[in-house]
């Protein structure tokens, strides 16, 4: 089978091909198991090809058709949309979002209704959907009220996968995800870039400025568990999902001062006297506006799982990036 991932070179996107290559199989859109026998990587830059005679590296724009058109045809099997402008850039380069937020994926569903096969389509979704006053709980039922332009482009995405297919034109599935963390690497413009910061530098032996209040409440998960969920996801029968192509993936609830105390627990007191607080309210604008805990019983039921803790998280991040066990 084919299976094509948008945003290849990105840090999911990458974690994701190497997933997949190990696993070597997927089901296809008949529900049978099958093994991948080309996995395309496409992105703004060049992804790596791991060395695997499977992977194929496309270097372009999602939001050209004509590129879209190259790397979709009948015989691909399930597309992979992680794809984005993260949540701070989509709200200071407004036409940038939309063009690759909303537009692109737009033009992927449509490329994909032109070849008329009906693929497997996994597309990644945000917390960001949420905002205003919200339960303490988010439910299923919750209307969508994002207060963000990276959230109202990834509401009006997930409402367009759903209708496409709802008419048949792909097997479409949408993954909430929930703010990853710890995030490897340097910082980037996602408004929730300080939930991976607050750890990552500590631990890496740096200061660390958080911009928000240490009540503020997250909704997390890990990369290895995020990884888990979108090959699972994939794999959930159409059959299972009643009607409903979204689920709210499974995270461990925290605020950022019960993140402060885990990394304490974990590593010890050092790290976390490396993180001050200074208020950006830019960022809290954003992310003051996100849910801190969402009902997550579908997609357990469907088999889909999260993490046990903050603390394994803090303890995934030091073995596998670290190497510390």
């Amino acid at each position: 089978m084919k299976v094509l991932i948008t945003g290849g070179a990105g840090f999911l996107g990458q974690r994701l091909a190497r997933k997949l290559l190990a696993r070597g199989y997927l089901t296809g859109r008949d529900d049978m198991r099958r093994d991948i026998t080309q996995l395309t990587l496409i992105d703004m830059v060049a992804a790596p090809d791991f060395g695997d005679a499977r992977v194929q590296v496309i270097t372009g724009d999602i939001a050209e058709e004509a590129m879209l058109r190259q790397v979709i045809d009948r015989d691909t099997d399930s597309i992979f949309h992680l794809a984005a402008v993260v949540s701070g850039q989509a709200e200071a380069d407004f036409d940038l979002g939309m063009r690759i937020n909303l537009d692109a994926s737009r033009s992927l569903l449509d490329v994909c209704r032109a070849c008329g096969h009906q693929p497997k389509v996994i597309f990644t979704s945000s917390v960001a959907v949420y905002g205003g006053r919200l339960p303490v709980v988010v439910q299923d039922s919750t209307a969508l009220n994002p207060q963000s332009s990276y959230g109202t482009q990834k509401a009006m995405s997930e409402l367009l996968l759903n209708d496409y297919s709802r008419r048949g034109f792909v097997d479409g599935r949408v993954l909430r995800l929930p703010t990853i963390s710890v995030r490897p690497g340097k910082p980037n413009q996602a408004a929730s870039s300080f939930a991976s910061g607050i750890i990552r530098e500590p631990l890496g032996g740096e200061a660390a400025v958080c911009p928000v209040s240490p009540s503020l409440r997250l909704w997390l998960l890990s990369p290895r568990a995020a990884i888990d969920a979108l090959i699972a996801g994939h794999e959930i029968a159409a059959a299972a999902l009643h009607g409903s192509r979204t689920i709210n993936l499974p995270g461990v609830s925290v605020t950022v001062g019960e993140m402060v105390a885990a990394l304490t627990a974990v590593a010890g007191p050092a790290p976390a006297a490396l993180i001050s607080f200074v208020a950006n309210p830019a960022v809290e604008r954003i992310v003051n506006s996100w849910p801190g805990a969402w009902d997550s019983t579908r997609a357990i039921a469907l088999g889909l799982r999260g993490d046990d803790s903050f603390e394994s998280i803090v303890r995934a991040y030091m073995e596998e990036e670290l190497g510390i066990l």
